[in-house]
This record gives structure tokens, C-alpha cells and sequence, in this order.
């Protein structure tokens, strides 16, 4: 478990919203605003998960990449647009970032995962912890930061 490289790509990805100027959404796709807010519900789940393991509790963890527009829509409008939604994510990267970093041998701790990243990447079974948080940071993070550099060229 890379914990900074967790942090770089967490870094990377708050410095693409902050830098702005983000355009319209093409047709079904995420606004800026629905990606962070995906991305902070998506690691305050990574943060239960990172709990139980520390604790020693079993836990089963679920992406929120099929999350219902709605609730990311819910979200949006409950931290007041993407500035909210980007103190929202600060907080929430730094806890998972923080957490992830005292993992130290519980990381290969099996979680119950279930997650879908396009057709590229798809877990439906155990995988240890640290490993998700690997695929979190290596495919996760980078592709939403794409979507955003995208919506940013966009506008």
C-alpha cells in the first residue's frame, strides 16, 4: 500500500478543481460538481472500510460507481455546489489518507469488494483492503481526473 502516492493522486486531482473553469457535462455524463461529489461519498465509504479493518471487524465494501444520479444530485445541492463539495473532499481524502497510512500489515486484511470501473476492471469478491486502495489510486482517482481535465478543456 502506496499511502503517498494516495496522497499525490489526491493532490493531483484537488488541483484540477481548483484550477476551475470547468464546462458543461456531455450528454450523460458527470458535471464536476457530480464527480467530487461521487468521489467524497466514494471515500467516506473507503473510510468505514479502512475503520473495520483497523478495528478488526468485517466489512463489505461496495463503489459507488453505480450511485444513482439523484444521490450524487443530493449531495451537490446539500454542500451548496463545488465549492462545498471540494471542502467536502478535502476532508474526506485527508481521513482515508490518514487512515490508510496506519494500516501497515492489516492492509492485506480481506475485504468482502465489489467494484466496476468501465469494462477495464471489474472485483466482485475478496480482495485484500490494501490492494483495493492500490486500485483506488491507480485507476479510481486518475480516471475522474481525466473526466474533469476534460469538462476543464471543455470550458
Amino acid at each position: 500500500m502506496e499511502v503517498d502516492r494516495l496522497w499525490r493522486a489526491y493532490d493531483e486531482l484537488l488541483a484540477e478543481v481548483d484550477a476551475g473553469g470547468f464546462g458543461p457535462a456531455p450528454q450523460g455524463q458527470l458535471s464536476a460538481e457530480q464527480i467530487v461529489a461521487h468521489l467524497a461519498a466514494n471515500d467516506e465509504l473507503m473510510v468505514e472500510a479502512t475503520e473495520a479493518v483497523l478495528a478488526g471487524a468485517p466489512y463489505a465494501y461496495y463503489d459507488l460507481e453505480t450511485i444513482h444520479r439523484p444521490q450524487v444530485d443530493a449531495l451537490v445541492a446539500e454542500c451548496g455546489g463545488l465549492d462545498g463539495l471540494v471542502a467536502l473532499l478535502r476532508a474526506t481524502s485527508q481521513k482515508l489518507c490518514t487512515l490508510a497510512a496506519r494500516l501497515g500489515p492489516a492492509a492485506e486484511t480481506p475485504v468482502d469488494t465489489h467494484l466496476r470501473e468501465g469494462f477495464d476492471l471489474v472485483v466482485d469478491g475478496s480482495l485484500p483492503w490494501g490492494r483495493t486502495l492500490d486500485l483506488h489510486t491507480r485507476v479510481h482517482l486518475p480516471k475522474h481526473l481525466a473526466q474533469l481535465r476534460m469538462l476543464r478543456g471543455a470550458g
